[in-house]
């Protein structure tokens, strides 16, 4: 019997005002369990309960709110196998997937606790006689939007500099995968965050997303999903004039000399195809390698990739709607003459038969306007392409409308910086260079703006305020 789930608003599970909404098992297509279906009713309890509360947590001392953010971690941690079950249950994602994307969800609140003490304002010197400062300063209700691929490491991404700045939260997960963004709120109150500080309505964005959005106690949104959606709340937040956050989506590049460490590069190209079954925006899904290295580099990946195997390797689509998506690709690149060289399909048999599995794939030498070679699959699909010398390699990676992230591999190590300089995206990793939760995570073009993860998400949850006085 399928276990409901109600809203999180205050202290409290709160009953949905209206219905509940249906989920699946991704793996298996069977039913889920029941999230509340939220509505503007609902949407207006949890605001106005984030800002009854939000006041008081901002007075408290930086420290404060440190230690009370170091608590949820702990919280988070001692409770991570619930967590692992809760997100498996509807996403269908391997034991470690969901226990990296939890481990990264404890080090963003113990992050953002650590770095806290860093966050304040600065003195102007205007001269004897006056004394001018600043002081970094919370919106207030912050509305944080996050997508069904990685449910608690993107709310924990988002609240967890959002709270530290001393803002309170309203979270509106993906109607997809709700529960465990749900067990964050209830684990996060019984840590110690004060009541109404982070709250959690579920449900559809027209039911739920679009009345939080247009709160007028919202003051500023951060939202992680698709492109088309961003267009819609950027010109909600235009109209509102307040500030947002879009992490949307990528045709991310991972660009291959010849006299890379193809072994390493090999490795890259397999691993972005199967994790998270190739649902995650800053997947790097155009392998671009310079003629001379293409067919053996590829060749490798080709196989690497053909060994990979459902529900050990990799998961499901995580939605029924993407799989559907995933599927069209494969016919449209079928039909526009694309062979793939290993995938292309779903499974008529064996463990990924039953559930909502597509074979990896990777399509080799396409043609650069094909459909599948410029939209963002977000599937286990891979393209390749040969590029002649530098200047093509750049170019290359840089037709794409997105501009999220690029990977770019080469034995010397100067060229490789050279082409990140170059490359329009909003992270670049040199040679497998890491990027963590310290490194400032966000898109130039159509791949959106503003910034998450580091100081700078830390920043964008503040506004500026000037103080001078005259000591006369």
């Amino acid at each position: 019997m399928a276990v409901r789930h109600d809203h999180w608003i205050g202290k409290a599970d709160a009953p949905a005002s209206g219905s509940y909404l249906a989920t699946i098992d991704p793996t298996t297509r069977a039913p889920g369990d029941d999230i509340a279906a939220g509505t503007a009713a609902d949407v207006e309890r949890a605001v106005t309960a984030a800002a009854a509360a939000q006041p008081v947590w901002a007075r408290r001392p930086a420290a404060e709110r440190a230690d009370a953010l170091r608590h949820v971690a702990d919280a988070v941690e001692a409770d991570a196998d619930e967590l692992i079950e809760l997100e498996r249950a509807c996403t269908g994602k391997i034991p470690a997937q969901a226990r990296m994307e939890v481990d990264m969800s404890v080090a963003y609140l113990r992050y953002y606790a650590g770095v806290l003490r860093a966050h304040h304002g600065r003195t102007i010197d205007q001269g004897a006689g006056v004394h001018t400062y600043t002081r970094l300063e919370p919106y207030g209700v912050v509305a944080v939007i996050t997508p069904w691929n990685l449910p608690l490491n993107q709310a924990c991404r988002a609240a967890a500099p959002a709270l530290a700045a001393g803002n309170a939260v309203v979270a509106k997960p993906s109607e997809f995968t709700s529960t465990s963004t749900l067990h964050l709120a209830r684990l996060a109150t019984e840590a110690g965050l004060p009541d109404g500080v982070f709250n959690v309505v579920t449900g559809t964005g027209p039911d739920a997303g679009t009345p939080l959005v247009l709160h007028r106690a919202v003051r500023r949104i951060a939202f992680t999903g698709s492109v088309a959606t961003g267009r819609i709340l950027a010109g909600i937040a235009a109209e509102r004039l307040v500030p947002l956050t879009l992490e949307l989506g990528g045709k991310s590049p991972i660009v291959v000399f010849a006299d890379a460490d193809l072994d390493r590069a090999v490795a890259a190209a397999v691993n972005t195809v199967a994790m998270n079954s190739g649902q995650v925006c800053s997947a790097t899904t155009r392998l671009l390698v310079e003629a001379s290295a293409h067919e053996e580099l590829v060749g490798r990946v080709v196989d690497g990739v053909a060994r990979l195997q459902p529900g050990v390797d990799f998961g499901p689509m995580i939605t029924e709607a993407q799989y559907a998506k995933v599927l069209d690709h494969f016919e449209t690149a079928r039909v526009a003459g694309a062979v793939p060289a290993t995938g292309g399909a779903v499974y008529d048999d064996g463990p990924g038969a039953a559930g909502l599995y597509v074979q990896p794939t990777v399509y080799v030498g396409v043609d650069p306007q094909l459909r599948v070679a410029r939209d963002e699959v977000f599937g286990p699909v891979l393209v390749t392409m040969p590029f002649v010398d530098e200047a093509d390699a750049i170019a290359r990676g840089n037709d794409t409308e997105y501009g999220l992230v690029a990977s770019v591999w080469s034995g010397d190590l100067a060229r490789g910086l050279r082409v990140a300089e170059r490359l329009d995206a909003g992270q670049v990793a040199v040679n497998g260079g890491p990027l963590t939760i310290e490194t400032p995570f966000g898109g130039f073009k159509g791949s959106g703006y503003g910034r998450e993860k580091g100081l700078e998400a830390l920043h964008e949850y503040a506004q500026v305020k000037t103080t001078s006085a005259s000591l006369h």
